[in-house]
């Protein structure tokens, strides 16, 4: 194997917008990424969730695109952002019934506001040119806008995005605010599932942002104000802190004229404070457990790992090969043999700062949990005693091969995969990565199995239906 030979142009502008282009003339479209490099890590405690209300925030439109009347539309956001203030003041004070009169004049102006709105307007524009995949999604790391647009209307999409790096209006806040709520609330205080990840995550991280909900906590979401939020745009959605990539039939000198015609003068923006904080050394090793009614059976150990770009990731690559899949150990183990479980698995996930090595078993309702969770340590263990078979190295290298090579023929997927890597720090890790896979041996294996699966630095976590 070798690197993958991916064309691809990268240039960065003196505000510090980093631009990835990769011409590839397969079909007439363009694959458009924007990356914002803020998420949830950068969100300090009481503010969390900002970067994910700030997501959908951003789709509300700009000075000029979402309203009919600019100098209105400013107006109107004056008197709610003070009614907002007093309504805040009074719920200090424990004052409720000026709270509801206060909330009732509030909704009455949002009222008035909205009969200037042009609803979905960004989202108009991009589907009325035949743009495909549009949407956006937040992470502990980034907020994303993406979108995949015919070749000759890429110019729309410099012109709409930098428009919304610099003029976003964040209308209907506090209803918006109100949408995020409920969304959590769906997805994770009513949800078995929800709750048993959350609550596990912040048993993995101890210090490390990663513990904090991307979405945010639910007395965080019900406190955050639109100046907060416009602050925290205002500050870092900006070029310093961005990443454009495009890939598909495009001409890499003239695309580059057009970045620059949109996006050049626009000011850098502000860095972030760097993330200095990490977790120290585990104490020793964490179980979560957790019954539910409703809840599905399910067994978990996670193990930190070493942060994206180490080499001894392209090691645990291959355990999770060996061990992950119908073909692989525990599937055969705790599905076929012992009939334990539905699935089992297990995912490297590489990340910045610090990684995650985790396995995941959806077990049988009438499933011994002890007993699984000795089988599981049994195939970790034995990964460190005896070395990979040369068969099974292999069929995990061109497996792993083949799904990069086919993934290449995407230009959606090369897009996002370019970008995030980007933000990882470059992108050419993910075109490096089944070369350096390849060189991988038997005994790198074993070296990282026996650092990696180690008692004390296990998180055990199970969620079981309550009966």
């Amino acid at each position: 194997m070798a690197a993958v030979n991916l064309a691809v142009h990268k240039e960065v502008l003196d505000n510090g917008l980093t631009v990835l282009l990769h011409p590839n003339k397969q079909a007439p479209t363009v694959s458009c990424r924007l990356f914002y490099v803020t998420g949830s890590v950068n969100e300090v405690p009481g503010k969390s969730g900002l970067a994910h209300i700030l997501e959908h925030e951003l789709f509300k439109g700009t000075k000029k695109v979402g309203v009919t009347d600019s100098v209105a539309d400013a107006r109107f956001m004056t008197v709610q952002d003070s009614l907002q203030a007093l309504i805040r003041s009074a719920k200090l004070s424990g004052d409720t019934a000026k709270m509801a009169k206060l909330t009732a004049e509030h909704d009455s102006v949002l009222n008035e506001h909205r009969k200037i709105f042009v609803k979905d307007e960004l989202w108009g524009a991009y589907q009325s040119v035949g743009g495909t995949g549009l949407n956006a999604f937040t992470t502990d790391l980034m907020t994303a806008y993406i979108v995949t647009l015919p070749k000759n209307k890429i110019e729309l999409f410099m012109w709409l995005e930098a428009d919304r790096m610099q003029n976003a209006v964040l209308r209907e806040f506090y209803s918006e605010r109100s949408v995020v709520r409920e969304e959590r609330r769906m997805r994770y205080d009513d949800k078995p599932t929800g709750r048993y990840y959350e609550s596990l995550n912040s048993l993995i991280y101890e210090a490390f942002p990663y513990r904090v909900p991307t979405i945010g906590w639910p007395s965080d979401i019900e406190n955050l104000t639109r100046e907060m939020a416009d602050e925290h745009y205002r500050k870092y959605y900006k070029p310093r802190n961005a990443i454009l990539v495009l890939a598909g039939d495009l001409d890499t000198t003239a695309t580059m004229e057009l970045v620059k015609k949109y996006f050049a003068k626009i000011p850098a923006g502000e860095e972030f404070p760097p993330l200095t904080v990490r977790d120290p050394v585990q104490a020793g090793e964490k179980r979560l457990t957790v019954k539910r009614p409703d809840a599905p059976n399910i067994f978990n150990l996670v193990f930190k790992t070493p942060e994206v770009g180490d080499p001894s990731l392209y090691a645990l690559d291959i355990v999770e090969g060996v061990l992950n899949g119908r073909s692989g150990r525990l599937y055969k183990r705790l599905v076929e043999e012992e009939k334990l479980a539905v699935s089992a698995g297990a995912s490297n996930s590489p990340n910045k700062y610090v990684s995650e090595f985790s396995v995941t078993v959806n077990l049988r309702p009438d499933a011994d949990v002890a007993k699984v969770e000795r089988i599981v340590w049994e195939e970790l263990d034995n990964l460190k005693i005896n070395p990979v078979s040369d068969r099974e190295f292999q069929r995990v290298k061109n497996h792993a091969y083949a799904g990069l090579i086919r993934s290449l023929t995407d230009m959606e997927n090369v897009a996002t995969m370019l970008a995030w890597y980007e933000m990882y720090g470059d992108y050419k890790i993910f075109l490096n990565w089944a070369d350096n896979l390849d060189k991988v041996t038997p005994s790198q294996v074993q070296s990282i199995a026996s650092a990696t699966f180690d008692h004390e630095k296990a998180v055990t976590g199970t969620l079981l239906k309550k009966k």
